[in-house]
């Protein structure tokens, strides 16, 4: 079995009945994120992130997360990114990403002081939430976008179900899909965190020259949060679609970047909380 998910022995209880059966359930390690730069002097290598997450698209969570904090500001600043450790064989080896930056890229050292530390289940705690926005520039994404059918919504979470792996095996992920304006799935990740899904997709969008997403959706299965919405904001994708309910701020942070929210999608049902204009 994959180091995705892991099978262990439970008892199983319906009703009167009681059964001895093996089940999968997802797999949680930290993965430590590192910044190198031939500019830097001491150490080979700046640890920027501690983040609880499901193994599997590591370099593509590296890069979201550098990218949707700011950090990078596209591929071409990243020379390499590669697992460190011991021995490619040790698993400690693997829960540990380097990412090599260009030399002439002017890395913000005050953002690097400090030392984020994240969860399975916050994401980036503790952030000042819009005022961080204003602060980094954040332009609105009104003349961005694409329209899309009612209809193409409502079929989008049985789309996202039929392609979540690692959920029809645990029961235990989140998932986050890119879609285009005719309902088709660009990518696809999943993760015990709902942000850390988020950040493999914007990762891979990086990796593909596919930022800024202007021409893409966004829905993820679980709720609409601020730092989701902040992360879709920085990717430059301007509908987010999720499963359930949004948080006031991811309201306020849609309303006031000129993005479309889309909450409660679930059969054939759903709620516009910003943005209807991109919704035919």
């Amino acid at each position: 079995m994959s180091r995705s998910s892991q099978a262990i022995d439970i008892r199983k209880i319906r009703g009167d009945a009681e059964s001895s059966i093996e089940d999968s359930v997802a797999v949680e390690e930290p993965l430590e994120i590192q910044l190198s730069s031939s500019t830097q002097t001491g150490s080979a290598a700046k640890s920027v992130s501690i983040t609880m997450r499901t193994p599997g698209d590591d370099v593509d969570l590296a890069l979201g997360f550098l990218y949707t904090e700011g950090i990078i500001r596209s591929g071409i600043d990243v020379i390499a990114v590669r697992h460190v450790g011991q021995s490619s064989g040790d698993d400690a080896a693997q829960n540990i990403v380097r990412v090599e930056m260009q030399p002439d890229v002017d890395l913000d050292l005050d953002r690097l002081q400090r030392h984020f530390y994240t969860t399975s289940s916050c994401g980036v705690c503790g952030k000042a939430s819009l005022d961080a926005l204003r602060v980094s520039g954040q332009e609105s994404l009104k003349d961005k976008g694409v329209a899309f059918a009612r209809t193409l919504l409502a079929d989008m979470p049985d789309k996202l179900l039929d392609r979540q792996r690692l959920f029809s095996k645990t029961g235990g992920l989140h998932a986050a899909a890119v879609f285009d304006a005719r309902g088709n799935i660009v990518h696809i990740r999943e993760d015990v965190g709902r942000h850390n899904a988020v950040d493999k997709l914007v990762g891979a969008m990086l990796a593909a020259d596919q930022l800024p997403g202007h021409n893409t959706g966004l829905l993820v299965s679980g709720r609409a949060s601020f730092e989701l919405m902040q992360k879709a904001l920085v990717a430059g994708i301007p509908t987010m679609a999720a499963v359930g309910a949004p948080s006031s701020l991811a309201v306020e942070l849609a309303r006031e970047f000129d993005m479309t929210l889309v909450g409660f999608l679930r059969a054939g049902n759903f709620n516009i909380y910003a943005g209807a204009q991109r919704i035919v």
